[in-house]
Formats: C-alpha cells, sequence, structure tokens
C-alpha cells in the first residue's frame, strides 16, 4: 500500500534524515586505506546507540537475501554494489567504496547511499559516481507533483545512456515511511508518463546504480553482496526524498 505523509510526519522525517547524511559523512571521514569494514559497521552501530536509533538492517531479512542480515550497514567495494556484507577486509588504495546506511529516528526511516575513493582516485572511477550523482540530481528534478514514477525513473536512465551505460532495473528506488522498503518501486529506467503518480506526501528514496559495461549482477556466497557480472567498478547513490506542493525535498541531504 502507497502511503503519502502529511506535512507534520514529513517535518518528523527531518530528524532521521539528518541523522542519516551526520552518520554517513562520519563513515567517509573514517574510512582510509588500512580501516576494516567491519570498523566502519562498529562505528556506524555506536552511533546509532548514541542517538537512540534503531537499525533498519539488524533484523533485515527479504526474499531476495539470506537473511538476517546481521549488521547495520552496506559496504560495497569496488565490483559489488548493493547489499554488501561487512566482513574482515581492510580497505585498499584506490578502493572504490558504497556505503549504504538506512535507520529509524522516533520511528521514522530514512535511508541514503553515497560513493567515494579511498586514497588515490582512478578517473574512471571518479566519473562514474559523478555520473550516479548527476543520475540522482535528474531523478530528484523529476520528483514533483503532476510526474509519476516513470518520470523519475526516464530521467536516471536517460543519464545512464547518455553515458554509454547499461542500467538494471531488478533494484531500485523505493518508498519511505515507518518501513524502509514500501511502495512505490522506482527503477533506474523506465518510460516517462508511466506509474504511480507523484502527490504531496510521497516519500521515496530514489537512488540510481550502476555498473560499467553489464546490466547483470552476481551474488556472493555470503547471500547478500550483489557484483557487476563482468568484475566491473560499480557506483550507487541515494537519497531520500519528499514530494512537496513546493517541489522536492531532500530529508538526508548534508546540512551546515
Amino acid at each position: 500500500m502507497i502511503e503519502l505523509r502529511s506535512p507534520q510526519e514529513i517535518e518528523q522525517m527531518k530528524a532521521a534524515g539528518e541523522f542519516v547524511s551526520r552518520t554517513l559523512a562520519a563513515l567517509k571521514e573514517r574510512a582510509a586505506v588500512g580501516v576494516n569494514l567491519l570498523e566502519l559497521n562498529a562505528l556506524a552501530h555506536d552511533l546509532i546507540r548514541e542517538r537512540g536509533a534503531t537499525s533498519c538492517y539488524l533484523d533485515y531479512a527479504p526474499s531476495f537475501g539470506s537473511g538476517p542480515f546481521g549488521h547495520v550497514l552496506c559496504t560495497s567495494v569496488n565490483d559489488a554494489v548493493l547489499h554488501g556484507l561487512p566482513h574482515d577486509y581492510r580497505l585498499r588504495d584506490g578502493d572504490l567504496l558504497t556505503v549504504d546506511f538506512a535507520v529509524a529516528v522516533d520511528g521514522w526511516v530514512a535511508d541514503a547511499a553515497i560513493s567515494f575513493v579511498v586514497g588515490t582516485p582512478r578517473p574512471e572511477d571518479l566519473e562514474l559516481i559523478e555520473i550516479t550523482e548527476r543520475a540522482l540530481a535528474a531523478g530528484i528534478a523529476a520528483a514533483v507533483v503532476g510526474n509519476k514514477t516513470g518520470d523519475i525513473s526516464y530521467a536516471i536512465g536517460r543519464v545512464a545512456k547518455d553515458a554509454g551505460l547499461k542500467v538494471n532495473v531488478e533494484f531500485g528506488g523505493h518508498g519511505v515511511g515507518k518501513t524502509m522498503h514500501g511502495e512505490p518501486f522506482v527503477a533506474n529506467d523506465g518510460r516517462p508518463g508511466r506509474g504511480f503518480p507523484l502527490r504531496p506526501g510521497l516519500v521515496i528514496a530514489i537512488e540510481p546504480w550502476f555498473m560499467r559495461g553489464t546490466d547483470k549482477l552476481t551474488m556472493d556466497q555470503d547471500g547478500w553482496t550483489l557484483r557487476s557480472a563482468n568484475g566491473s567498478r560499480t557506483a550507487h547513490s541515494e537519497h531520500t526524498v519528499a514530494v512537496t506542493a513546493d517541489g522536492p525535498l531532500v530529508l538526508t541531504r548534508p546540512r551546515d
């Protein structure tokens, strides 16, 4: 069921969005050559506990994963793009790391992801990250009253295709509210004018993720981590966005 939030409820959701944004910034600052992925997970766990928030991942057990997830954030390295299970791995110079983080604060959920390079970057990795960020900005710009979810999907897919990338539509954006994943599904490619009408109060996570040279995924033996089928690098950018009468409101945007 698709639920619309009142202006008062969207105001309440800002606390979760701000916390997710601050936590991702802290994780990016901590991530460095030699840092273990489990250290990043421990830092996020500590911040959640200090804030009195609730992880959306610890007991998460959807049909596509081998649950429960058991950690408080996703850490996807290099050719891993989604649902990266934190494990005993120390970051190396040039690693492309995606951190995906979702929590509930006072019962309201926010979800966001960032990709960045640890240490010395490859130009092609920075370019791929920038493409996901441009696609995210295009998707957000299309999240206006009167459009439909297909308009968001089309805006994202157009950026990817213009950059010569293929698009996987198995996993994408989703409704956000009292739970992390709800309706509607927002694919990363689609046809304009199709899908659910965007109305004030709709809150969704918009999350373009791309791989070079393929749109196929493989899953690790851990039952969670999804990788590019051809071993290419990947990137993923995500924000939680409220559709309002005044335009899209990004709840997880970094604030000064």
